[in-house]
């Protein structure tokens, strides 16, 4: 099934918003040391983003890896995203499944805190790349 542009518009702006709303939670995370549960959101939010990107361009990823290779294929390669943005969103990936799923790694507050506003960032560069 092929989307609408109104359709469209209207997805990337809900992916948009969650972004946001999740963003929007990291304080909460942080001040109660909650770095496995920061490191999924900041992956998430991120991730909602990307999503907003790729619907915007009408592009359809079934998986995560998918959301990755397309990132990397039409946007990092073209040099739209930089190299550096699309490691950032590797890394809080890797960071969200080693929190998600490894019970004997802890997330610290070290891997994530300088993480923090470089997701930001990413986030609103790819804001403004669809608005």
């Amino acid at each position: 099934m092929s989307l609408g542009q109104e359709e469209r518009e209207i997805l990337v702006d809900l992916e948009l918003e969650k972004a946001q709303k999740i963003v929007a939670e990291f304080d909460v995370y942080i001040q109660n040391n909650l770095w496995s549960t920061l490191a999924n959101r900041m992956y998430y939010a991120a991730y909602h983003a990307v999503m907003a990107l790729l619907i915007h361009n009408k592009l359809h990823a079934g998986t995560h890896l998918g959301v990755s290779v397309l990132l990397n294929k039409h946007f990092v390669k073209e040099g739209v995203i930089s190299t550096d943005e699309s490691r950032l969103f590797t890394k809080l990936e890797a960071l969200r499944e080693s929190g998600d799923y490894n019970c004997y790694i802890d997330t610290s507050e070290d891997d994530l805190l300088p993480k923090l506003q470089p997701t930001k960032d990413f986030i609103n560069h790819i804001k403004s790349l669809v608005r």
